[in-house]
């Protein structure tokens, strides 16, 4: 199953100058609750915009466009290229098509972010996880693929907090 997740303003804005717009706890704990144990892929863009580097307890694909990736050998020396290398701790890939093809037919598969690895996998995702923010953001150069023909199936919505600026609510969405 491939799984689409992200966090999405009511204009689909995600991101600002490589960074998310929008920090809500929750949605990070349920984002670590739905990925761990699974594979995640995600933009050259999306991994370095991670603060401590690959994500613990799964699977961290890279997608790149810059060539193939050399694999690195015990002893630190490169090897000859190849279409799946390593970069601080994840495998790459040349494409999404690519990193598909590396797993399982059973494997739970997370695609997250940026945008054009969201635009990329739209067409063939199974579901949406998303948690749609009750905000328009000032600044956004970043946005998610229209998915106004896809059927949601579940909603929970929370109210902002203390820890929570503004209002959201985690929806999930299956193809129609």
């Amino acid at each position: 199953m491939i799984t689409i997740i992200a966090a999405v303003a009511e204009n689909r804005a995600i991101g600002f100058e490589n960074k998310l717009i929008y920090w809500l706890p929750n949605d990070l704990k349920r984002f670590k609750a739905l990925t761990t144990g699974h594979t995640i892929i995600m933009g050259s863009n999306t991994f370095r915009s991670l603060p401590k580097g690959p994500l613990p307890n799964r699977r961290n694909v890279v997608l790149t466009r810059k060539g193939q990736a050399p694999l690195l050998s015990p002893q630190g020396g490169k090897t000859k290229p190849s279409p799946v290398g390593e970069l601080e701790g994840a495998e790459v890939f040349p494409s999404l098509e690519c990193a598909l093809k590396s797993c399982r037919p059973d494997e739970e598969v997370f695609i997250i972010g940026g945008a054009s690895v969201y635009q990329q996998a739209i067409g063939i995702a199974d579901r949406l996880c998303l948690t749609e923010i009750h905000n328009v953001p000032a600044q956004a150069d970043t946005f998610f693929p229209d998915y106004s023909d896809w059927h949601e199936t579940a909603r929970e919505e929370h109210v902002k907090d203390e820890r929570h600026a503004f209002d959201y609510a985690f929806v999930e969405y299956r193809r129609v």
